[in-house]
C-alpha cells in the first residue's frame, strides 16, 4: 500500500494505533463496554464533538454539523470483545484473562475516531454526519438496542466495515448483494428410552437417533439448496449419555443455520422440523425443535456500493478496490441499521503476512495497523461524498 502519510496525517494515525493498543489491552465483553465507553468519551472531548452515552447500553452517538439538516449521514463501527484467551504474544496483549479483542472491534472503534479528526478538518460538511460506537455486537443485540435509542433518527444513509485478514492491508473490499449471512441457531431436544447397554432392544438410543439426525442435516445443503446460494447448517454441540454401559435417554444437539438469501433461509428452517418429525416417527423417539432467530444477512444495494466504491477510489487506487471473492457467511447485526437507512457494509484488508493462518475469533488473531489508516479515510470520504449525495444528488 502508499505509505500511511498519503492516506491520512502521521499525527491521526499514530493516535489510532495508541488508542487502538490501549483498547486492545483492556477488551471489554458485550454488554460490558463500560471502560471502552469512557475511552471513546475522553477523545470526544478533547476534540469538542458533542455527544450522548448510554445509547442501547454503552453506545456512544456523536453529531458533527452539516450544512443541511434535514439529512443525515451515520458511520458505525463496533467495541465490544470475545470471551477468548489471548496467545498472541503482542505487546499491548489483554490484560484481562479470557478476554481479547479478537474480531478487530479495537481497530473499527480507532478507525471511527480517526474519521472524527478528519472530519473536523473540513471547513464544513454538505450535511451532518453521526458517528455511532456500538456495544454488543457479537451477541447481535447491540445495533437493535441503539435504534430503539434513537441512534438512526433522521439518519438517511449509513456505512460501516469489518477488517478482512484475506486480503492485504491498503486494499478496500466494497460488493454488491450479500456480503453478511443470516444467523439463526437451533436448540434439537430427543426424549428416547434409557437402559442397559447390554440390552439395546428395551432401549430407544438417543445418541444413535441424534447421530442419525446430524447425518441428514448434512444433506440440507447439500442436496435441497441450489449451489448457486450460499448456506451453511453446522451442529455445533452434541450432549448424550451418563455412563459406558447406559444406552443414553435423551440427547441434545445445538448449531446454526447461516443463509444469504430470504427464501433459502425460510427452506432450510422448515426443513429441520420436517427432519426432525421424520426421524421421530422413524425410531419411535420424540424430537423437539427451537429455533433462536439471529440476524438478517446484510445486503449492499447496487446504488450504495457504486457510492461506497467511487469513496473507496478516492482513497486507494483503483486497482486496490475489489469485490469479495468468495461468499462471506459470517453475520453482522448492521442488518439491523439498514432496516432503517440505506447504506452499505465493506470489509477493510488487514492482513499480517505470515500470520495468515489465524482468523478472526482465533486466540493468535491480529491485523496489520496500516488498515486504521486506510479505514478512517474511507469513512471520512464516504460521508462527504454521501452528504453531496444527498444534498445535490450527485
Amino acid at each position: 500500500m502508499n505509505t500511511v502519510e498519503s492516506v491520512v496525517p502521521a499525527g491521526v494515525y499514530e493516535k489510532m494505533v495508541t488508542f487502538r493498543r490501549d483498547l486492545h489491552r483492556h477488551p471489554e465483553l458485550s454488554h460490558e463496554e463500560k471502560e471502552t465507553a469512557g475511552r471513546i468519551v475522553d477523545e470526544l472531548e478533547r476534540l469538542g464533538i458533542p455527544y450522548r452515552t448510554e445509547v442501547g447500553g454503552h453506545g456512544i452517538v456523536a453529531d458533527l454539523p452539516g450544512e443541511n439538516d434535514d439529512y443525515v449521514v451515520a458511520l458505525r463501527s463496533d467495541m465490544d470483545a470475545l470471551p477468548i484467551q489471548e496467545e498472541t504474544g503482542l505487546e499491548f496483549a489483554s490484560v484481562h484473562d479470557g478476554v481479547m479483542h479478537a474480531c478487530g472491534h479495537d481497530g473499527h472503534t480507532s478507525m471511527l475516531l480517526g474519521a472524527a479528526h478528519l472530519l473536523l478538518q473540513e471547513p464544513s460538511l454538505p450535511a451532518p454526519v453521526r458517528l455511532i460506537w456500538q456495544p454488543a455486537e457479537e451477541t447481535g443485540m447491540g445495533a437493535q438496542a441503539m435504534v430503539r435509542d434513537g441512534a438512526m433518527e433522521n439518519v438517511r444513509l449509513i456505512f460501516g466495515g469489518h477488517l478482512d485478514r484475506h486480503y492485504p492491508a491498503g486494499e478496500l473490499i466494497v460488493t454488491e448483494g450479500a456480503v453478511n449471512a443470516s444467523t439463526d441457531a437451533f436448540e434439537i431436544h430427543i426424549r428416547g428410552q434409557q437402559g442397559h447397554g447390554a440390552r439395546p432392544h428395551e432401549t430407544v438410543d438417543a445418541v444413535v437417533v441424534g447421530s442419525l439426525f446430524v447425518t441428514a442435516l448434512q444433506t440440507l445443503v447439500s442436496r435441497e439448496i441450489n449451489p448457486a446460494y450460499p448456506s451453511v447448517v453446522t451442529v455445533g454441540t452434541f450432549a448424550a449419555g451418563t455412563a459406558p454401559n447406559v444406552i443414553a435417554g435423551t440427547a441434545t444437539l445445538t448449531g446454526t443455520i447461516r443463509s444469504q438469501d430470504a427464501a433459502v433461509r425460510e427452506h432450510l428452517l422448515k426443513s429441520l422440523h420436517r427432519m426432525a418429525r421424520a426421524i421421530g416417527d422413524l425410531h419411535g423417539a420424540e424430537i423437539s425443535v427451537r429455533i433462536h432467530s439471529g440476524t438478517p444477512p446484510v445486503v449492499n444495494t447496487r446504488e450504495m456500493a457504486t457510492l461506497a466504491r467511487r469513496a473507496a477510489e478516492r482513497v486507494v487506487h483503483p486497482d486496490h478496490v475489489r469485490p469479495l471473492v468468495s461468499a462471506n457467511m459470517g453475520g453482522e447485526d448492521f442488518a439491523y441499521f439498514l432496516d432503517h437507512a440505506k447504506g452499505c457494509y465493506i470489509r477493510f484488508g488487514a492482513r499480517v503476512e505470515g500470520r495468515e493462518g489465524f482468523p478472526t475469533h482465533s486466540s493468535q488473531f491480529d491485523f496489520d495497523e496500516r488498515a486504521l489508516a486506510v479505514g478512517a479515510a474511507w469513512y471520512a470520504e464516504v460521508a462527504k461524498l454521501a452528504g453531496r449525495t444527498l444534498t445535490t444528488g450527485g
